[in-house]
Protein backbone atom coordinates (compact mmCIF):
# COMPACT_ATOMS: atom_id res chain seq x y z
CA UNK A 1 0.00 0.00 0.00
CA UNK A 2 1.45 3.26 -0.88
CA UNK A 3 1.39 6.64 1.01
CA UNK A 4 -0.76 9.30 0.10
CA UNK A 5 -0.52 12.98 0.59
CA UNK A 6 -3.56 13.48 2.69
CA UNK A 7 -5.86 10.96 4.49
CA UNK A 8 -9.86 11.04 4.78
CA UNK A 9 -9.68 9.73 8.14
CA UNK A 10 -12.34 7.93 9.82
CA UNK A 11 -12.69 7.71 13.78
CA UNK A 12 -14.35 5.20 15.19
CA UNK A 13 -15.21 5.21 18.68
CA UNK A 14 -16.80 2.01 20.32
CA UNK A 15 -18.36 1.00 24.21
CA UNK A 16 -20.00 -2.35 24.84
CA UNK A 17 -23.27 -2.42 26.93
CA UNK A 18 -21.34 -4.69 29.40
CA UNK A 19 -18.35 -2.16 30.26
CA UNK A 20 -19.80 0.65 29.68
CA UNK A 21 -18.94 3.60 32.36
CA UNK A 22 -22.56 6.51 31.73
CA UNK A 23 -22.71 9.22 34.16
CA UNK A 24 -26.77 10.47 34.35
CA UNK A 25 -25.78 13.73 33.51
CA UNK A 26 -23.82 12.81 30.34
CA UNK A 27 -24.60 11.87 26.74
CA UNK A 28 -22.17 9.72 26.15
CA UNK A 29 -19.91 7.20 28.44
CA UNK A 30 -16.57 8.95 29.88
CA UNK A 31 -14.79 5.93 27.58
CA UNK A 32 -15.83 7.56 24.25
CA UNK A 33 -15.15 10.63 25.32
CA UNK A 34 -11.50 9.77 26.01
CA UNK A 35 -11.06 7.44 22.88
CA UNK A 36 -12.50 11.00 21.11
CA UNK A 37 -9.30 12.61 23.05
CA UNK A 38 -6.77 10.27 22.54
CA UNK A 39 -7.66 10.02 18.87
CA UNK A 40 -8.02 13.54 17.92
CA UNK A 41 -4.74 14.15 19.83
CA UNK A 42 -2.43 11.41 17.42
CA UNK A 43 -4.27 12.79 14.12
CA UNK A 44 -2.91 16.43 15.34
CA UNK A 45 0.68 15.43 14.95
CA UNK A 46 -0.33 13.64 11.59
CA UNK A 47 0.18 16.19 8.61
CA UNK A 48 -1.14 14.31 6.76
CA UNK A 49 -4.61 13.39 8.33
CA UNK A 50 -7.88 15.65 8.38
CA UNK A 51 -10.90 14.23 10.14
CA UNK A 52 -13.36 13.15 7.55
CA UNK A 53 -15.91 12.63 10.45
CA UNK A 54 -16.63 10.33 13.66
CA UNK A 55 -18.63 7.49 14.12
CA UNK A 56 -19.76 6.64 17.59
CA UNK A 57 -21.43 2.98 18.51
CA UNK A 58 -22.19 4.04 22.00
CA UNK A 59 -23.43 0.88 24.06
CA UNK A 60 -23.18 -1.66 21.25
CA UNK A 61 -21.26 -5.02 21.53
CA UNK A 62 -18.49 -5.39 19.68
CA UNK A 63 -19.28 -9.21 19.50
CA UNK A 64 -20.61 -8.45 15.37
CA UNK A 65 -20.33 -5.96 13.09
CA UNK A 66 -24.14 -5.18 12.79
CA UNK A 67 -23.77 -1.21 14.15
CA UNK A 68 -25.73 1.92 12.96
CA UNK A 69 -22.37 4.03 12.69
CA UNK A 70 -20.10 1.25 11.77
CA UNK A 71 -22.69 0.62 8.87
CA UNK A 72 -22.66 4.10 7.64
CA UNK A 73 -18.48 4.05 7.92
CA UNK A 74 -19.11 1.43 5.77
CA UNK A 75 -20.90 3.19 3.49
CA UNK A 76 -18.66 6.08 3.20
CA UNK A 77 -15.05 3.65 2.61
CA UNK A 78 -17.41 2.07 -0.22
CA UNK A 79 -18.00 5.42 -1.45
CA UNK A 80 -14.47 6.40 -1.74
CA UNK A 81 -15.16 9.32 1.00
CA UNK A 82 -13.28 7.66 3.44
CA UNK A 83 -9.20 6.32 2.94
CA UNK A 84 -8.20 5.71 6.47
CA UNK A 85 -9.59 4.27 9.90
CA UNK A 86 -8.34 4.57 13.33
CA UNK A 87 -9.79 3.13 16.70
CA UNK A 88 -7.72 3.08 20.07
CA UNK A 89 -7.27 -0.48 19.77
CA UNK A 90 -8.27 -3.70 18.15
CA UNK A 91 -10.95 -4.55 20.63
CA UNK A 92 -12.88 -1.14 19.73
CA UNK A 93 -12.91 -2.09 16.14
CA UNK A 94 -14.55 -5.45 17.23
CA UNK A 95 -14.12 -8.93 19.15
CA UNK A 96 -15.34 -11.43 16.10
CA UNK A 97 -11.72 -12.39 15.00
CA UNK A 98 -12.75 -13.68 11.81
CA UNK A 99 -14.64 -10.89 10.51
CA UNK A 100 -12.22 -8.28 12.30
CA UNK A 101 -9.17 -10.04 10.42
CA UNK A 102 -11.36 -10.44 6.65
CA UNK A 103 -12.17 -6.78 7.26
CA UNK A 104 -8.73 -5.77 7.78
CA UNK A 105 -6.69 -7.92 5.59
CA UNK A 106 -9.17 -7.99 2.51
CA UNK A 107 -11.68 -5.61 2.37
CA UNK A 108 -9.89 -2.06 3.74
CA UNK A 109 -6.54 -3.25 0.96
CA UNK A 110 -9.35 -3.80 -1.35
CA UNK A 111 -10.54 -0.02 -1.03
CA UNK A 112 -6.96 1.45 -0.51
CA UNK A 113 -8.13 1.85 3.04
CA UNK A 114 -5.08 2.67 5.86
CA UNK A 115 -6.09 1.35 9.07
CA UNK A 116 -4.38 2.25 12.25
CA UNK A 117 -4.57 0.70 16.33
CA UNK A 118 -3.36 3.21 18.25
CA UNK A 119 -3.43 0.61 21.72
CA UNK A 120 -1.73 -1.98 19.84
CA UNK A 121 0.41 -0.05 17.70
CA UNK A 122 -0.82 -1.66 14.66
CA UNK A 123 -0.20 0.60 11.02
CA UNK A 124 -1.05 -1.29 7.70
CA UNK A 125 1.11 0.67 6.22
CA UNK A 126 3.86 0.31 8.08
CA UNK A 127 2.88 -3.19 9.10
CA UNK A 128 5.38 -6.25 8.02
CA UNK A 129 4.38 -9.87 7.46
CA UNK A 130 4.85 -10.95 11.14
CA UNK A 131 2.43 -8.20 11.80
CA UNK A 132 -0.14 -8.87 9.67
CA UNK A 133 -0.62 -12.64 9.43
CA UNK A 134 0.42 -13.24 12.89
CA UNK A 135 0.46 -10.47 15.68
CA UNK A 136 -2.89 -9.35 14.05
CA UNK A 137 -5.02 -12.58 14.16
CA UNK A 138 -3.90 -13.69 17.66
CA UNK A 139 -4.85 -10.25 19.13
CA UNK A 140 -8.38 -10.39 17.34
CA UNK A 141 -8.37 -14.07 18.81
CA UNK A 142 -7.86 -12.77 22.29
CA UNK A 143 -10.65 -9.98 22.31
CA UNK A 144 -13.17 -12.50 20.88
CA UNK A 145 -12.41 -15.00 23.45
CA UNK A 146 -12.86 -12.58 26.14
CA UNK A 147 -16.14 -11.50 24.24
CA UNK A 148 -17.11 -14.76 24.94
CA UNK A 149 -15.93 -15.45 28.39
CA UNK A 150 -17.64 -12.16 29.32
CA UNK A 151 -21.12 -13.56 27.56
CA UNK A 152 -20.89 -16.49 29.50
CA UNK A 153 -20.23 -14.87 33.41
CA UNK A 154 -23.27 -12.22 32.25
CA UNK A 155 -25.51 -15.54 31.17
CA UNK A 156 -24.67 -17.52 34.34
CA UNK A 157 -25.10 -14.23 36.75
CA UNK A 158 -28.80 -13.66 35.08
CA UNK A 159 -29.87 -17.48 35.23
CA UNK A 160 -28.75 -16.58 39.35
CA UNK A 161 -30.53 -13.63 39.53
CA UNK A 162 -33.57 -15.67 37.47
CA UNK A 163 -33.48 -18.07 40.01
CA UNK A 164 -33.32 -15.81 43.00
CA UNK A 165 -37.03 -14.21 41.89
CA UNK A 166 -35.12 -10.72 40.80
CA UNK A 167 -37.63 -9.57 37.64
CA UNK A 168 -34.07 -8.52 35.11
CA UNK A 169 -36.17 -7.64 32.04
CA UNK A 170 -35.67 -4.30 30.40
CA UNK A 171 -39.69 -3.70 30.67
CA UNK A 172 -42.35 -4.37 32.91
CA UNK A 173 -45.22 -6.50 31.69
CA UNK A 174 -48.57 -4.92 31.40
CA UNK A 175 -50.01 -4.49 34.62
CA UNK A 176 -47.08 -4.05 36.48
CA UNK A 177 -44.39 -1.33 36.68
CA UNK A 178 -41.07 -1.71 38.35
CA UNK A 179 -40.58 -1.02 42.18
CA UNK A 180 -38.72 2.69 42.53
CA UNK A 181 -36.60 1.50 45.50
CA UNK A 182 -35.92 -1.49 43.59
CA UNK A 183 -35.65 -2.09 40.13
CA UNK A 184 -35.72 -5.93 40.01
CA UNK A 185 -39.13 -6.14 42.41
CA UNK A 186 -42.86 -5.09 40.42
CA UNK A 187 -45.60 -3.57 42.13
CA UNK A 188 -49.04 -3.46 40.32
CA UNK A 189 -49.43 -0.48 37.89
CA UNK A 190 -53.60 -0.11 39.14
CA UNK A 191 -54.77 1.45 35.81
CA UNK A 192 -53.48 -1.54 33.64
CA UNK A 193 -54.02 -3.89 36.29
CA UNK A 194 -57.74 -3.30 36.20
CA UNK A 195 -57.84 -4.18 32.32
CA UNK A 196 -56.08 -7.07 32.85
CA UNK A 197 -59.12 -8.22 34.93
CA UNK A 198 -61.32 -7.06 32.77
CA UNK A 199 -60.01 -9.05 30.26
CA UNK A 200 -59.77 -12.03 32.44
CA UNK A 201 -63.20 -11.53 33.42
CA UNK A 202 -64.74 -11.46 29.78
CA UNK A 203 -63.01 -14.75 29.09
CA UNK A 204 -64.78 -16.96 32.05
CA UNK A 205 -68.14 -14.99 30.65
CA UNK A 206 -67.70 -16.44 26.99
CA UNK A 207 -65.65 -13.43 24.53
CA UNK A 208 -63.76 -14.66 22.08
CA UNK A 209 -59.94 -13.13 22.47
CA UNK A 210 -60.25 -11.35 18.75
CA UNK A 211 -64.13 -10.17 20.71
CA UNK A 212 -62.27 -8.93 23.66
CA UNK A 213 -59.74 -7.19 21.50
CA UNK A 214 -62.27 -5.02 19.26
CA UNK A 215 -63.80 -4.35 23.11
CA UNK A 216 -60.89 -3.04 24.48
CA UNK A 217 -60.39 -0.56 21.02
CA UNK A 218 -63.77 0.53 21.26
CA UNK A 219 -63.36 1.43 24.87
CA UNK A 220 -60.61 3.51 23.60
CA UNK A 221 -58.32 1.11 26.21
CA UNK A 222 -54.26 1.65 25.09
CA UNK A 223 -52.68 -1.62 23.86
CA UNK A 224 -49.77 -2.92 26.56
CA UNK A 225 -47.37 -1.74 23.53
CA UNK A 226 -48.52 1.92 22.93
CA UNK A 227 -49.40 2.29 27.29
CA UNK A 228 -45.95 1.73 27.75
CA UNK A 229 -44.99 4.74 24.83
CA UNK A 230 -47.12 6.71 26.87
CA UNK A 231 -45.39 5.67 30.35
CA UNK A 232 -41.93 7.03 28.23
CA UNK A 233 -40.52 3.55 27.97
CA UNK A 234 -38.32 3.12 24.35
CA UNK A 235 -40.19 0.05 23.09
CA UNK A 236 -40.79 -1.84 19.65
CA UNK A 237 -42.33 -4.78 18.34
CA UNK A 238 -41.35 -7.18 15.49
CA UNK A 239 -45.50 -7.29 14.99
CA UNK A 240 -46.21 -3.91 14.43
CA UNK A 241 -47.35 -2.95 11.38
CA UNK A 242 -49.16 0.33 11.85
CA UNK A 243 -48.41 3.21 13.35
CA UNK A 244 -50.32 2.99 16.51
CA UNK A 245 -50.02 -0.70 18.00
CA UNK A 246 -54.11 -1.85 18.53
CA UNK A 247 -55.34 -4.62 20.75
CA UNK A 248 -55.39 -7.89 18.86
CA UNK A 249 -56.47 -11.37 19.82
CA UNK A 250 -52.70 -12.56 19.66
CA UNK A 251 -52.44 -9.95 22.10
CA UNK A 252 -55.49 -10.95 24.37
CA UNK A 253 -54.36 -14.52 24.53
CA UNK A 254 -50.13 -13.63 25.72
CA UNK A 255 -52.07 -11.56 28.83
CA UNK A 256 -54.73 -14.33 29.52
CA UNK A 257 -51.27 -16.99 29.39
CA UNK A 258 -49.62 -15.55 31.66
CA UNK A 259 -48.45 -16.84 34.62
CA UNK A 260 -46.89 -13.26 35.60
CA UNK A 261 -50.52 -12.21 37.09
CA UNK A 262 -50.78 -14.58 39.47
CA UNK A 263 -47.39 -13.97 41.00
CA UNK A 264 -45.10 -16.36 39.63
CA UNK A 265 -42.44 -14.87 38.21
CA UNK A 266 -41.93 -16.39 34.35
CA UNK A 267 -38.56 -15.71 32.80
CA UNK A 268 -35.87 -17.03 30.32
CA UNK A 269 -38.99 -17.79 27.67
CA UNK A 270 -35.87 -16.83 24.49
CA UNK A 271 -32.51 -16.97 24.34
CA UNK A 272 -29.84 -15.98 21.85
CA UNK A 273 -28.50 -18.62 19.55
CA UNK A 274 -24.66 -17.38 20.56
CA UNK A 275 -23.22 -14.39 21.59
CA UNK A 276 -21.91 -13.26 18.09
CA UNK A 277 -26.12 -13.37 16.65
CA UNK A 278 -28.89 -10.85 17.89
CA UNK A 279 -31.49 -13.59 16.96
CA UNK A 280 -33.70 -15.03 19.50
CA UNK A 281 -35.00 -18.22 19.70
CA UNK A 282 -37.85 -19.23 21.73
CA UNK A 283 -37.17 -22.04 24.55
CA UNK A 284 -39.46 -25.07 25.37
CA UNK A 285 -41.93 -23.82 28.42
CA UNK A 286 -39.92 -27.07 30.98
CA UNK A 287 -36.52 -24.59 30.39
CA UNK A 288 -38.19 -21.56 31.61
CA UNK A 289 -37.55 -20.42 35.00
CA UNK A 290 -40.67 -19.87 37.09
CA UNK A 291 -40.45 -18.84 40.95
CA UNK A 292 -43.70 -18.61 43.00
CA UNK A 293 -44.84 -15.74 45.01
CA UNK A 294 -42.43 -13.40 43.85
CA UNK A 295 -44.67 -10.13 43.52
CA UNK A 296 -48.66 -9.28 44.22
CA UNK A 297 -50.95 -11.34 42.14
CA UNK A 298 -53.75 -9.33 39.83
CA UNK A 299 -55.85 -12.00 39.23
CA UNK A 300 -56.76 -15.53 41.97
CA UNK A 301 -54.80 -18.94 40.56
CA UNK A 302 -58.85 -20.53 40.82
CA UNK A 303 -59.68 -17.76 38.08
CA UNK A 304 -56.33 -18.24 35.70
CA UNK A 305 -56.33 -21.98 35.72
CA UNK A 306 -60.20 -22.09 35.12
CA UNK A 307 -59.00 -19.60 31.96
CA UNK A 308 -56.64 -22.03 30.35
CA UNK A 309 -58.92 -24.61 30.33
CA UNK A 310 -61.37 -22.35 28.47
CA UNK A 311 -58.30 -21.62 25.77
CA UNK A 312 -58.11 -25.10 24.99
CA UNK A 313 -61.36 -24.34 23.17
CA UNK A 314 -62.64 -22.16 20.06
CA UNK A 315 -65.37 -20.43 21.92
CA UNK A 316 -68.12 -19.01 19.22
CA UNK A 317 -70.48 -16.12 19.79
CA UNK A 318 -73.99 -16.87 19.91
CA UNK A 319 -75.70 -15.63 16.69
CA UNK A 320 -76.15 -11.59 16.72
CA UNK A 321 -74.45 -11.82 20.55
CA UNK A 322 -70.74 -10.85 21.62
CA UNK A 323 -70.22 -13.68 23.64
CA UNK A 324 -70.80 -17.55 23.70
CA UNK A 325 -73.36 -19.64 25.04
CA UNK A 326 -73.56 -20.69 28.80
CA UNK A 327 -71.92 -24.05 28.30
CA UNK A 328 -69.08 -22.88 26.10
CA UNK A 329 -65.96 -24.82 27.11
CA UNK A 330 -67.70 -27.17 29.76
CA UNK A 331 -69.95 -29.46 27.87
CA UNK A 332 -68.43 -32.60 26.27
CA UNK A 333 -69.12 -35.60 24.56
CA UNK A 334 -68.86 -38.51 27.09
CA UNK A 335 -67.51 -40.86 24.69
CA UNK A 336 -65.02 -39.27 22.44
CA UNK A 337 -64.36 -36.35 25.01
CA UNK A 338 -64.96 -33.51 21.85
CA UNK A 339 -67.07 -30.59 22.49
CA UNK A 340 -70.89 -30.19 22.40
CA UNK A 341 -72.39 -29.08 19.06
CA UNK A 342 -74.92 -25.93 20.00
CA UNK A 343 -78.12 -26.30 17.58
CA UNK A 344 -81.14 -24.07 17.67
CA UNK A 345 -84.56 -25.52 15.50
CA UNK A 346 -86.95 -23.01 14.79
CA UNK A 347 -90.82 -23.57 14.42
CA UNK A 348 -94.00 -22.03 15.03
CA UNK A 349 -94.21 -23.01 18.47
CA UNK A 350 -91.11 -21.33 19.22
CA UNK A 351 -86.96 -22.01 19.72
CA UNK A 352 -85.82 -25.47 20.78
CA UNK A 353 -82.06 -25.55 21.33
CA UNK A 354 -80.44 -28.24 22.15
CA UNK A 355 -76.61 -30.29 21.99
CA UNK A 356 -74.95 -32.63 19.83
CA UNK A 357 -71.64 -34.51 19.77
CA UNK A 358 -69.35 -32.27 17.09
CA UNK A 359 -67.12 -35.60 16.46
CA UNK A 360 -70.65 -36.80 15.19
CA UNK A 361 -72.07 -33.79 13.30
CA UNK A 362 -69.08 -34.17 11.51
CA UNK A 363 -70.32 -37.25 10.50
CA UNK A 364 -67.03 -38.76 11.36
CA UNK A 365 -68.06 -41.28 13.85
CA UNK A 366 -69.17 -41.38 17.41
CA UNK A 367 -73.02 -41.10 18.31
CA UNK A 368 -75.36 -38.22 18.32
CA UNK A 369 -75.80 -37.42 21.91
CA UNK A 370 -78.43 -35.31 21.58
CA UNK A 371 -79.74 -33.02 24.82
CA UNK A 372 -82.08 -30.25 25.21
CA UNK A 373 -80.49 -27.56 26.90
CA UNK A 374 -83.54 -26.83 29.39
CA UNK A 375 -82.68 -30.52 30.30
CA UNK A 376 -79.44 -30.42 30.46
CA UNK A 377 -79.77 -27.24 32.81
CA UNK A 378 -82.33 -29.18 35.52
CA UNK A 379 -79.93 -31.91 35.36
CA UNK A 380 -76.50 -29.53 36.45
CA UNK A 381 -78.69 -27.48 38.82
CA UNK A 382 -80.04 -30.26 40.88
CA UNK A 383 -76.29 -32.14 40.83
CA UNK A 384 -74.63 -28.11 41.57
CA UNK A 385 -76.51 -28.01 44.48
CA UNK A 386 -76.29 -31.16 46.05
CA UNK A 387 -72.45 -31.32 45.79
CA UNK A 388 -72.44 -27.45 47.09
CA UNK A 389 -74.42 -29.23 49.52
CA UNK A 390 -72.22 -32.12 50.63
CA UNK A 391 -68.60 -29.47 50.44
CA UNK A 392 -70.38 -27.04 52.82
CA UNK A 393 -70.65 -29.86 55.35
CA UNK A 394 -67.49 -31.05 55.24
CA UNK A 395 -65.67 -27.48 54.85
CA UNK A 396 -66.41 -27.13 58.85
CA UNK A 397 -63.36 -28.97 58.52
CA UNK A 398 -61.35 -25.96 56.76
CA UNK A 399 -62.88 -23.57 58.95
CA UNK A 400 -61.55 -24.89 61.72
CA UNK A 401 -57.86 -25.98 60.54
CA UNK A 402 -56.36 -22.89 62.02
CA UNK A 403 -57.29 -23.83 65.77
CA UNK A 404 -56.50 -27.54 65.62
CA UNK A 405 -52.54 -28.63 65.91
CA UNK A 406 -52.52 -30.66 63.12
CA UNK A 407 -49.68 -32.05 61.23
CA UNK A 408 -49.07 -32.14 57.69
CA UNK A 409 -46.90 -35.06 56.95
CA UNK A 410 -48.46 -37.34 59.52
CA UNK A 411 -52.42 -36.55 57.70
CA UNK A 412 -50.21 -36.89 54.63
CA UNK A 413 -49.00 -40.49 55.47
CA UNK A 414 -52.58 -41.23 57.00
CA UNK A 415 -53.94 -40.47 53.35
CA UNK A 416 -54.70 -43.71 51.63
CA UNK A 417 -54.52 -42.73 48.30
CA UNK A 418 -50.70 -41.63 49.28
CA UNK A 419 -50.08 -44.59 50.72
CA UNK A 420 -51.13 -46.96 47.81
CA UNK A 421 -49.32 -44.65 45.47
CA UNK A 422 -46.06 -45.13 47.56
CA UNK A 423 -46.50 -49.31 47.61
CA UNK A 424 -46.37 -48.55 44.25
CA UNK A 425 -43.37 -47.06 44.52
CA UNK A 426 -41.78 -49.49 46.36
CA UNK A 427 -42.90 -52.48 43.76
CA UNK A 428 -40.72 -50.75 41.26
CA UNK A 429 -37.89 -49.96 43.78
CA UNK A 430 -37.71 -53.65 44.35
CA UNK A 431 -38.13 -54.41 40.56
CA UNK A 432 -34.96 -52.16 39.75
CA UNK A 433 -33.02 -53.30 42.67
CA UNK A 434 -33.49 -57.12 41.65
CA UNK A 435 -32.36 -56.03 37.66
CA UNK A 436 -28.57 -56.05 38.82
CA UNK A 437 -28.48 -59.73 40.53
CA UNK A 438 -30.44 -60.90 36.83
CA UNK A 439 -27.33 -58.98 35.00
CA UNK A 440 -24.93 -60.61 37.28
CA UNK A 441 -26.37 -63.94 36.75
CA UNK A 442 -27.25 -63.93 33.13
CA UNK A 443 -30.77 -64.14 33.64
CA UNK A 444 -31.54 -60.61 31.20
CA UNK A 445 -28.62 -59.11 28.99
CA UNK A 446 -27.11 -55.68 29.27
CA UNK A 447 -29.37 -54.32 27.23
CA UNK A 448 -32.59 -55.09 28.50
CA UNK A 449 -30.41 -54.15 31.78
CA UNK A 450 -30.72 -50.46 30.86
CA UNK A 451 -34.27 -50.92 29.14
CA UNK A 452 -35.90 -52.33 31.90
CA UNK A 453 -33.97 -50.06 34.27
CA UNK A 454 -35.39 -46.82 32.28
CA UNK A 455 -38.68 -47.72 32.32
CA UNK A 456 -38.58 -48.34 36.06
CA UNK A 457 -37.29 -45.00 36.48
CA UNK A 458 -39.69 -43.73 34.66
CA UNK A 459 -42.87 -45.47 36.32
CA UNK A 460 -41.51 -44.23 39.53
CA UNK A 461 -41.25 -40.45 38.64
CA UNK A 462 -44.73 -40.80 37.15
CA UNK A 463 -45.87 -41.98 40.35
CA UNK A 464 -43.80 -39.17 42.20
CA UNK A 465 -45.18 -36.60 40.19
CA UNK A 466 -49.19 -37.67 41.61
CA UNK A 467 -48.42 -37.93 45.42
CA UNK A 468 -46.49 -34.69 45.05
CA UNK A 469 -50.24 -33.64 43.25
CA UNK A 470 -51.78 -35.69 46.21
CA UNK A 471 -49.62 -33.58 48.70
CA UNK A 472 -50.16 -30.42 47.60
CA UNK A 473 -53.53 -30.57 47.43
CA UNK A 474 -53.76 -31.34 51.36
CA UNK A 475 -50.88 -28.67 51.28
CA UNK A 476 -53.35 -26.39 49.72
CA UNK A 477 -56.52 -27.21 52.07
CA UNK A 478 -54.58 -26.46 55.22
CA UNK A 479 -53.66 -22.85 53.38
CA UNK A 480 -57.34 -22.89 52.51
CA UNK A 481 -58.43 -22.69 56.18
CA UNK A 482 -57.78 -18.96 55.78
CA UNK A 483 -60.05 -18.22 52.77
CA UNK A 484 -62.62 -20.84 53.71
CA UNK A 485 -65.32 -18.56 54.71
CA UNK A 486 -65.10 -16.15 51.95
CA UNK A 487 -65.36 -19.16 49.45
CA UNK A 488 -67.88 -20.66 51.60
CA UNK A 489 -70.00 -17.38 51.10
CA UNK A 490 -69.81 -17.63 46.85
CA UNK A 491 -71.63 -21.23 47.86
CA UNK A 492 -74.51 -20.21 49.94
CA UNK A 493 -75.27 -17.45 47.60
CA UNK A 494 -75.25 -20.18 44.71
CA UNK A 495 -76.94 -22.46 47.06
CA UNK A 496 -80.05 -20.04 46.81
CA UNK A 497 -80.13 -19.71 42.92
CA UNK A 498 -83.15 -20.77 40.70
CA UNK A 499 -81.97 -20.67 37.90
CA UNK A 500 -78.10 -21.49 36.29
CA UNK A 501 -75.96 -19.16 34.97
CA UNK A 502 -72.44 -18.66 33.42
CA UNK A 503 -70.96 -17.37 36.15
CA UNK A 504 -72.08 -20.13 38.88
CA UNK A 505 -70.81 -22.63 35.84
CA UNK A 506 -67.71 -21.28 35.40
CA UNK A 507 -66.70 -21.04 39.21
CA UNK A 508 -67.85 -24.40 40.35
CA UNK A 509 -67.76 -26.72 37.20
CA UNK A 510 -64.64 -28.02 35.79
CA UNK A 511 -66.33 -29.86 32.69
CA UNK A 512 -69.91 -31.44 31.69
CA UNK A 513 -70.02 -34.61 30.28
CA UNK A 514 -73.16 -36.28 28.17
CA UNK A 515 -73.42 -40.11 27.08
CA UNK A 516 -75.41 -41.46 24.53
CA UNK A 517 -78.39 -42.99 27.29
CA UNK A 518 -78.90 -39.50 28.56
CA UNK A 519 -76.81 -39.87 31.24
CA UNK A 520 -74.72 -36.53 33.03
CA UNK A 521 -71.54 -36.74 34.81
CA UNK A 522 -70.41 -33.28 36.12
CA UNK A 523 -66.67 -33.08 37.14
CA UNK A 524 -66.65 -29.79 39.86
CA UNK A 525 -63.76 -27.98 40.58
CA UNK A 526 -63.77 -28.98 43.91
CA UNK A 527 -64.12 -32.76 43.54
CA UNK A 528 -60.34 -33.17 44.58
CA UNK A 529 -60.59 -30.89 47.14
CA UNK A 530 -64.08 -32.84 48.83
CA UNK A 531 -62.25 -35.96 48.62
CA UNK A 532 -59.30 -34.76 50.85
CA UNK A 533 -61.17 -32.79 52.88
CA UNK A 534 -62.39 -36.27 53.70
CA UNK A 535 -59.49 -37.85 54.53
CA UNK A 536 -58.53 -34.78 56.87
CA UNK A 537 -62.21 -35.02 58.65
CA UNK A 538 -61.20 -38.89 59.16
CA UNK A 539 -57.82 -38.01 60.67
CA UNK A 540 -59.36 -35.61 63.04
CA UNK A 541 -62.04 -38.13 64.21
CA UNK A 542 -59.68 -40.70 64.69
CA UNK A 543 -57.15 -38.33 66.35
CA UNK A 544 -59.57 -37.26 68.58
CA UNK A 545 -60.98 -41.13 69.21
CA UNK A 546 -57.29 -41.91 70.69
CA UNK A 547 -57.03 -38.83 72.52
CA UNK A 548 -60.38 -39.90 74.36
CA UNK A 549 -58.86 -43.39 74.94
CA UNK A 550 -55.37 -41.98 76.44
CA UNK A 551 -57.74 -39.33 78.65
CA UNK A 552 -59.93 -42.56 79.62
CA UNK A 553 -56.86 -44.48 80.74
CA UNK A 554 -55.19 -42.06 82.43
CA UNK A 555 -57.85 -41.62 84.84
CA UNK A 556 -58.68 -45.59 85.81
CA UNK A 557 -54.55 -45.35 86.31
CA UNK A 558 -55.38 -42.66 88.84
CA UNK A 559 -58.15 -44.75 90.43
Amino acid sequence: MKKKELYNVAVYLRLSRDDEDIDGDKEESNSISSQRDLIRSYIRTQPDMEIFDIYVDDGFSGANFDRPAFKRMMEDIEARKVDCVIVKDLSRFGRDYIEAGRLIQKTFPAFSVRFIALGDNFDSLTADYNETSLVLPIKNFVNDFYCQDISTKVKSQQKVRREKGDYIGPLPVYGYQKDPDDHNHLIIDDYAASNVRKIFAWKLDGYSNQAIAVKLEKMGILSPLEYKRVRGYKCSSNFATKSKAEWSSVAVKRILQNEMYIGTMVQGKQEKLNYKVKKLINKPESEWVKVENTHDAIIEEEVFWTVQRLLQYKLEPCKGEEKSYMFAGLLFCGDCKEPMNRRVNRNKHGDKIYFICSTNNKRIGCFKHSIEEEKLKEIVMVALKQQLALYMDKSRVLMNLEKMEIDFEEVASYDKEIKKLREEQDKFLMLRAGLYEDLKTGVITEADFHNFKEIYNEKYEKIQETVEHQEKMIKDLFKAGINASAKLERMKSALSLNELNRDVLITFVRRILVYDDKRVYVEFNFQESLSKMMVLEEYIEDSNEIKKRRCSNVKNDEK
